[in-house]
């Protein structure tokens, strides 16, 4: 489908430029967009070097494994016909835990192990379980703590703050979350979504061996899942390293507090905080200061564990410039279509003709067709958001609007695709459901919550 929208975006805005006398001013922007595309991918590296360089001492230090262990009580409600001790809840626990820390190259191959280990339990072939659209509807949904990316491209147009997304990011992406899982529990046990069970088929008893991977992902699923549950055995941490850790906690409170409410410790307020609720307060301050707490702990954490920090860092950081590179292809070309329909007046065409829906709803019409590529494709998305915010002053609500939107929507369908063809299911029942519902939670979500913060 992203073809045909690609190509209809590129032959609309010829003609129209061409009937509209700015035919000169669509092949100008074309090249500039182009250019734009290169360089924002180009930025990209830095951030994306250092997010994975991180990501890796988590990895290593055990941190997946802690978080997935902290949420498993959760997940077991979520996905009640798993037996307790089969290993299918354990790659759900641990890829939900990947997905929350931005983990995305860890959380797909787990997914996807999962995905197998779950199809095991399947007395229906081919069609969907609830455990399965369950599954699919917490990562077309994904919860992420920081969205890196969209950090990465705020620092490329130059934002004042371009961590103050980071609150209302994670803010949105947890009603996302709510409105796929809240779907997912509505419609599977509705009349047209409820799963038959065929004459005879008994539900497989607990499994007490690990299946098989069927697959190179679900292999490399295990291997991360085997390498996370073993990291605190192989690295035990020293001697005082828990208190170590809570002075840490105590200290970011206090910080907190320090940034959030100055005038607790004698300090001026700042005019624009004047008047502003304390939760907008709190959250804005936590939205400062995770950034460089993350960038902190992580390898704290992993050098109380007795890890070589700075050899492990670098050989996460190595990945990063593959990943800004293969994403380059899709932001210059998503760059070079919407530079030439802005550019032939198509943008204005389309705000004008939608305007009476979006003033009724409150919702910028320029982060419309965002919304609408999302779902569809992350990098096309990319793409769309970069050139919103080199169209509009960096910090300014739309780019705070976009920037949200990003950050708390999954590319649905791919997402569906990938999971549902690893297993065979062609029947996918309340999974697509379950996801266009995050699709249309998210963009309201994101002006809600940035329209109260930021307006």
């Amino acid at each position: 489908m992203l073809n045909y929208v690609w190509l209809g975006l590129i032959v609309f805005s010829l003609l129209l430029g061409g009937f509209t006398g700015r035919i000169d001013a669509v092949g100008a922007n074309a090249i500039d967009n182009a250019k734009n595309g290169v360089i924002l991918a180009g930025n990209l590296v830095a951030v994306m070097t250092l997010w994975l360089g991180m990501m890796r001492l988590a990895t290593k230090a055990g941190l997946v494994h802690w978080l997935g262990r902290a949420l498993r009580p959760a997940l077991s409600w979520l996905f009640p016909e798993v037996p307790k001790n089969h290993p299918a809840l354990g790659s759900i626990t641990i890829n939900f835990a990947a997905n929350l820390l931005g983990l995305d190259n860890a959380a797909t191959p787990l997914g996807l192990r999962a995905m197998e280990e779950l199809e095991s339990l399947n007395p229906n072939p081919g069609v969907a379980t609830n455990a399965m659209c369950m599954l699919l509807a917490m990562n077309a949904s994904g919860l992420t703590l920081v969205p890196t990316t969209v950090i990465g491209v705020l620092i490329a147009v130059h934002s004042r703050n371009p961590t103050a997304v980071i609150a209302p990011t994670l803010l949105a992406t947890a009603l996302t979350h709510l409105a796929a899982i809240g779907t997912a529990k509505l419609l599977e046990n509705s009349p047209f979504y409820r799963l038959r069970t065929p004459a005879g088929a008994g539900t497989p008893g607990p499994a007490t061996a690990v299946p098989p991977p069927a697959s190179a992902a679900a292999a490399e699923g295990l291997s991360l899942e085997i390498r996370a549950a073993a990291a605190e055995e192989l690295n035990p941490m020293i001697p005082g390293g828990k208190w170590v850790l809570a002075a840490a906690g105590l200290t970011f409170l206090v910080m907190l507090a320090f940034v959030a409410f100055p005038e607790l410790f004698g300090r001026p307020v700042a005019p624009a905080e004047t008047g502003r609720l304390a939760i907008w307060r709190l959250l804005d301050g936590i939205s400062k200061l995770a950034i460089p707490w993350l960038i902190a702990i992580f390898p704290i954490y992993a050098a109380l564990r007795r890890i070589p920090v700075y050899e492990e860092f670098i050989q996460g950081a190595r990945e990063g410039f593959g990943v800004a590179v293969r994403i380059l292809p899709y932001v210059v070309g998503m760059f070079l279509a919407i530079g030439m329909l802005r550019a032939s007046g198509g943008m204005d065409l389309l705000a004008a003709a939608l305007r009476p829906a979006t003033d009724m709803l409150h919702f910028p019409p320029e982060i419309l067709p965002m919304a609408m590529i999302r779902p569809f494709s992350s990098a096309a998305a990319l793409g769309i958001l970069g050139d919103i915010a080199h169209h509009y002053p960096p910090d300014s609500l739309p780019v705070l609007i976009a920037a949200t939107l990003y950050g708390c929507s999954e590319t649905t369908f791919y997402v569906i695709a990938v999971y549902f063809g690893a297993v065979n299911v062609r029947k996918t029942r309340h999974a697509i459901p379950a996801g266009i519902a995050a699709d249309i939670a998210c963009p309201i979500a994101a002006v809600l919550i940035c329209t109260a913060m930021f307006a």
